[in-house]
């Protein structure tokens, strides 16, 4: 038995139908109904996860992360996916950028043989040009540059 119960109201199977019939048979959305009517609980079909998988083309394993979104997050995440967050704000303004190519062409500290992306970013934060950094952030940054390591 499924760890994860679907019960779909009146309301929501209506739904599902309806996007059934007024969409592309190819839109994820059609699919995910699909999964949705054949896993309630409450339905005509009541299929268990393997049957609705050979059935409909689905893993099993999306068959349950579609029923783990519908119980803990709701039926329209479970339907449409989660909402896109927007992208955040900067870390490097233009000083800290020139700064941290300036590093990057520098010699490296005593010990190492050149300047790895971990040392640029600790190095960043040290000489206070950000509060913190990832190294990712830095490869990122020298990526966009022919400053990155190995060219």
């Amino acid at each position: 038995m499924a760890k994860h119960r679907i019960k779909l109201t009146d309301k929501e199977r209506a739904d599902l139908a309806h996007i059934i019939r007024h969409r592309s048979s190819k839109s994820a959305q059609v699919r995910c109904s699909y999964l949705l009517l054949a896993a309630d609980e409450q339905g005509d079909k009541r299929w268990t996860d393997e049957r609705i998988g050979s059935a409909y083309g689905a893993s099993v394993s999306t068959i349950e992360r579609l029923r783990r979104r519908f119980v803990e997050e709701g039926f329209d995440t479970a339907l449409h996916g989660k909402k896109r967050e927007p992208l955040r704000e900067k870390l490097l303004d233009g000083r800290a950028e020139a700064a941290l190519i300036a590093l990057r062409c520098s010699d490296p500290p005593q010990g190492h043989r050149q300047w790895s992306l971990r040392l640029l970013a600790d190095r960043m934060v040290a000489l206070e040009h950000v509060p913190h950094m990832s190294h990712e952030s830095v490869r990122q940054l020298l990526k966009k540059t022919s400053s990155s390591p190995g060219r």
